[in-house]
């Protein structure tokens, strides 16, 4: 995978059309076909790739745009797993009150976000995302990336006791079936010629900012270990195993703090110091890691791993100049050879499919601010290195 220095991406989601929303409904209800929702799904895939081409992003993702959010959409795939709302699951949670006091930290309605929830034995339908790496690939010519659920996310998302519980005796033995399934995702998107796989774990930071207070936008906050020790242990050897299969392509891992809400007092803010240790036991090649925004603290020493700096937040009205985020990237430069650093938005503009954090226009001129920051900064840098070699 050739690239510049600086290399521009995006973390995955991009806002979904109000034609591809109300189709999605449509399909939810029984009122339309897959079939034709795939269609024009694909469409928006074809018109985003277009999009960050013109605009100059040097690794593609397809905007997620067939899917219903970064995680939930895997029901679609995968036999024995279901998706309910959180107000589906207050029925079902013994926990009714400690459920209830969840949903009031949220600034969702109960029935606005769905969670892939354990019913059955789980296996695979069909591939989790080789279709959309299939269209991505064919589309365009320039390096791609994939994102996936981390498996630690959804082994937490599915295991509900009063559900899964029925056909796996713990938490862990449901974990392992999710490695397994999502290494072999894995290794067939290296097949595929996919450039980067990147795993979505964001709910790691809930596990040393939120001091024993749920404030996740999952109900998978209801499958933690009290011992935030002990669940980040649970966590980096999930992760690793299915990065083991990524060998071929570049891993990342994306941790945020939550991308449901523009209102900050919802969201969790901490810095990634508490972290540090984890991330230098993960076994990926990149850590995508939200910087945008204040609440995420200074930045940390990457112990080797490449950072995909989120230099602009995709939650915010204000599109950031180019010369804001290129001072970002100086101080980033700091902390990581420019050899090993990425650009990014801190997530992705439309995590949630009805509940997307900008709109299209704003999204893309934080883009265009990101590409134009990028290339100043290379221009710089190139200058430095040829007085260098003139002196």
């Amino acid at each position: 995978m050739k690239l510049p220095l600086l290399p521009v991406t995006t973390v995955g989601s991009w806002p979904r059309s109000e034609a591809l929303l109300k189709e999605q409904r449509a399909l939810r209800a029984g009122r339309s076909s897959r079939e034709r929702f795939q269609a024009l799904a694909a469409a928006e895939v074809a018109e985003f790739v277009a999009l960050q081409e013109a605009v100059g992003v040097d690794v593609l993702t397809d905007g997620e745009q067939r899917r219903d959010n970064f995680y939930s959409f895997v029901a679609d795939k995968l036999d024995g797993v279901q998706l309910m709302t959180l107000g589906d699951m207050l029925d079902l949670v013994e926990d009714k009150a400690g459920f209830e006091r969840l949903l009031q930290t949220l600034d969702v309605p109960a029935f606005g976000i769905s969670n892939p929830t354990c019913v059955g034995k789980v296996s695979v339908r069909e591939p989790i995302a080789l279709d959309e790496a299939r269209f991505l690939r064919a589309a365009t010519d320039r390096p791609i990336k994939v994102p996936l659920p981390g498996p630690y996310l959804l082994t937490r998302a599915m295991w509900v006791p009063e559900a899964a519980g029925r056909y796996y005796a713990s938490k862990e033995e449901l974990g392992e079936e999710v490695v397994a399934i999502l290494a072999d995702e894995v290794r067939r998107l290296v097949a595929e010629g996919v450039d980067f796989v990147q795993f979505d774990e964001p709910v790691l930071t809930e596990l040393v900012f939120s001091q024993g207070e749920t404030r996740t936008f999952m109900c998978a906050a209801l499958a933690a270990r009290s011992d935030p020790k002990e669940e980040l242990d649970f966590a980096v050897g999930l992760i690793n195993q299915v990065a083991e299969a990524g060998k071929g392509c570049r891993t990342g891992l994306h941790v945020c703090r939550g991308n449901w809400s523009q209102r900050e007092e919802t969201l969790l803010a901490g810095p990634y110091h508490p972290l540090v240790p984890v991330f230098d036991r993960l076994a990926v090649d990149q850590l995508v890691l939200e910087y945008a925004t204040p609440r995420a603290g200074p930045l940390i020493p990457m112990g080797g791993k490449e950072l995909g700096l989120g230099a602009v937040n995709p939650r915010t009205a204000k599109v950031e100049t180019p010369d804001e985020i290129a001072a970002r990237i100086h101080e980033a430069l700091a902390h990581v050879p420019a050899d090993r650093l990425w650009l990014n938005p801190d997530c992705g503009f439309g995590t949630f499919s009805l509940r997307p954090m900008n709109d299209r226009d704003t999204a893309r001129r934080k883009l265009e601010s990101l590409v134009a920051a990028a290339q100043a900064v290379r221009a710089e840098l190139a200058g430095a290195a040829d007085r260098r070699e003139g002196a």
